[in-house]
């Protein structure tokens, strides 16, 4: 078939694209050949970048396949590339092993940071292992064929002595039995999670799997006896006892320039088999490590029943943020590390990451480069519209603080907060409420906020709302 005919039988199927999937993958896979195969690409990319883009950010498997099927057929080398590199590491092996199909089909040779695991190669090559080629994108997972991984030594800790899964529902206070209920997957009459949505300041909802009572009370208790003994790295400050978003902030007071990335799906990122290895590294033993990783993550159910497999931390489970950092503590030792090779500070707030410079590289493009780049093979993912370079003659914000000169609360915000105030003074309380729920919660936590930041002002304030509310 020329690229006529195959262009006309394209266009009756291109008015229904999801609906004529296969056979529109069938036509352009097997017309690959056509000189002018480019042409039927760009005719078919137009109309299938969103859908295409869909199915990657689905949470079904089978979706993220159909996806990464397309990427070969219809995105050009650096956009598939783009792609790809985050796909490389999915938490569905079967996705994870179509993504590398896809890297060989492609023949890329993007510049990676080598896989470590792996002696230079001889002959470097695109697809060389551990040479500066995309097989660094696959730094951190299991080496299986090509090598077994070091046995590393447990992690220091002070930690409670557990062998079997008997020993774990003593610990959390649950009969053995009772463990597998509680990591049952889905949301409906049994499981330990109930779903719900919040929205997001930037646009569009959150999904919120928050756990049942006894489920919280089980991992309250995994996060008192055990990760709460577990050290995260200096560099966090997020959900870590005695630092906040202050401390976040002050190391970057006086910057010449702040940088601030975002990483993506943050908790998602972080599944079940890495929640698994982070039990194993700090000494316990596959059946506990199973048990305990069980406990933190949750698996969704599809519409049509199917389980998604391996579960990942849930937004709204108190042991998500603790396990979290845990996890980041190489990524936060390498980005630290990078940071001071360049003069650099650095530190992070859950996803939220920052560095600021006395005296900015001359190419910034190549430290952000070696930021993206140890994000990718550490098993994370940029959000690139969310990443931010604010210079000295610009308001530099960290953590919701401005940081220019010393931390402080933007002066809008306080403005704004002090308005308030006299607003409730003047038309009482349930006039400036505006659709907050728990209004007057929101004043008091708002009010020790600004205590936290602005100690003398936030005094001031929280008696301001105490008189305002009463007592």
């Amino acid at each position: 078939m020329n690229l006529v005919g195959l262009l006309l039988e394209l266009k009756p199927l291109m008015a229904e694209p999801e609906a004529n999937f296969e056979r529109i993958t069938e036509l352009l896979e097997s017309h690959q050949g056509l000189a002018e195969y480019e042409v039927a690409r760009f005719y078919v990319s137009r109309q299938w970048l969103e859908p295409v883009g869909r199915m990657l950010r689905s949470v079904d498997p089978r979706e993220r396949r159909r996806g990464v099927k397309q990427i070969p057929l219809l995105f050009a080398r650096a956009t598939a590339a783009g792609q790809l590199r985050r796909l490389v590491k999915d938490a569905d092996k079967r996705v994870a092993n179509s993504a590398r199909a896809a890297v060989q089909k492609l023949g890329l040779t993007d510049v990676s940071p080598p896989d470590r695991r792996f002696k230079p190669p001889r002959n470097p090559g695109p697809l060389s292992r551990g040479g500066w080629n995309p097989s660094g994108w696959s730094f951190g997972v299991p080496m299986n064929r090509w090598g077994s991984a070091k046995k590393q030594p447990p992690l220091k800790g002070k930690l409670p002595k557990l062998a079997t899964r008997k020993d774990v529902a003593e610990l959390v206070g649950v009969k053995e039995k009772e463990l597998e209920a509680l990591m049952r997957p889905g949301t409906e009459a049994g499981s330990g999670y109930v779903e719900f949505e919040v929205p997001k300041r930037s646009g569009g909802v959150r999904r919120i799997s928050a756990p049942r009572a006894q489920l919280k009370a089980v991992q309250r208790a995994i996060l008192e006896k055990i990760l709460e003994h577990m050290p995260a790295h200096e560099a966090a400050h997020g959900f870590v006892k005695g630092r906040s978003t202050v401390s976040n902030a002050e190391p970057h007071t006086g910057a010449t320039v702040v940088v601030r990335v975002d990483l993506e799906d943050f908790f998602p990122t972080v599944h079940y088999r890495r929640v698994k290895g982070l039990f194993q590294a700090h000494g316990y033993g596959e059946e506990v490590a199973s048990a305990l990783a069980g406990l933190a993550t949750h698996r969704p159910k599809l519409p049509d029943g199917t389980v998604v497999w391996p579960g990942a931390l849930p937004q709204g489970a108190p042991t998500s943020p603790a396990i979290a950092n845990l996890v980041c503590r190489r990524m936060d030792a390498r980005l630290t590390a990078l940071a001071k090779k360049l003069g650099a500070t650095y530190t992070r707030y859950a996803d939220d990451l920052s560095f600021s410079f006395k005296n900015p590289p001359e190419k910034m493009g190549r430290f952000l480069w070696w930021v993206n780049a140890i994000l990718q093979q550490e098993g994370f993912t940029e959000n690139h519209p969310k990443r931010r370079v604010m210079r000295k003659n610009s308001r530099q914000r960290v953590t919701g603080l401005t940081v220019n000169e010393q931390v402080s609360i933007p002066r809008v915000d306080r403005r704004r907060f002090k308005a308030i105030l006299a607003n409730c003074r003047k038309h009482g309380v349930a006039s400036q409420a505006r659709g907050r729920e728990n209004f007057e919660g929101w004043l008091r936590g708002y009010a020790a906020y600004v205590h936290m930041v602005h100690p003398e002002l936030g005094a001031r304030w929280q008696r301001e709302v105490k008189e305002l509310l009463g007592g």
